[in-house]
């Protein structure tokens, strides 16, 4: 049936956007699985090591990786020593990135963040959602939820797009806010999460089948 026309969508977001329910709200819609943070979740699992350091591992990496990078004790090269010796946040990268894959080979998807764009850059069927938001709409968004106090909050965003920026621009060789790498995006504070999901949606649609290779 029109099932199998279904792509692997992928959503990059800014901190705040509700770019998160957005993904699950289009999963849910097109009744597809849904793979974020609980990643990191199976990732450990797969992997043996503990979740909470993943978890560490995780929240650093844009930061240790660059700064281990600028005090020059990091090599690419260890890439090809096996990965045991490498830094946590590169394993972790590797797992991640096997397991969004086998999750894409399976079938259609939503992938939120990870560089789910970047990872199956390979994939012919995937559809590349950027979804952001002006700050005063991803603060108010915030607070609502209770996740900072006022008084931080304009920091707070700008950090951790900077960080999700950081962590995007240091696995791939792309820049996290390009807007050649996604086929759409969206300002959310401009539609409720639900009709966000539905422009996805038609969106997809709308997408041309690709030309048989």
């Amino acid at each position: 049936g029109g099932e199998s026309m279904l792509p692997i969508i992928t959503i990059a977001r800014q901190y705040g956007s509700g770019g998160h329910e957005v993904g699950e709200r289009l999963a849910e819609k097109l009744n597809v699985p849904v793979l974020d943070k609980q990643l990191i979740a199976m990732a450990a699992k797969k992997s043996g090591l503990s979740e909470e350091v993943f978890e560490k591992a995780d929240e650093k990496a844009g930061n240790s990786l660059l700064y281990s990078m600028v005090m020059g004790n990091y090599t690419f090269g260890s890439r090809i020593t096996g990965i045991n010796d490498m830094p946590i946040n590169d394993k972790l990268f590797i797992l991640q990135s096997d397991i969004i894959k086998s999750a894409a080979d399976k079938g259609p998807c939503v992938i939120i963040g990870r560089c789910g764009d970047y990872i199956l850059r390979e994939y012919d069927n995937v559809f590349r959602v950027f979804i952001h938001a002006n700050k005063e709409a991803r603060i108010k968004r915030i607070l609502s939820k209770g996740l900072c106090d006022e008084k931080k909050v304009s920091d707070f965003v700008t950090k951790r797009d900077k960080q999700r920026a950081n962590y995007y621009n240091f696995y791939s060789n792309k820049r996290w806010d390009d807007l050649s790498n996604y086929h759409l995006t969206i300002d959310s504070s401009e539609f409720d999460i639900d009709e966000v999901a539905e422009i996805i949606i038609t969106a997809i649609g709308k997408i041309k089948p690709p030309a048989k290779k």
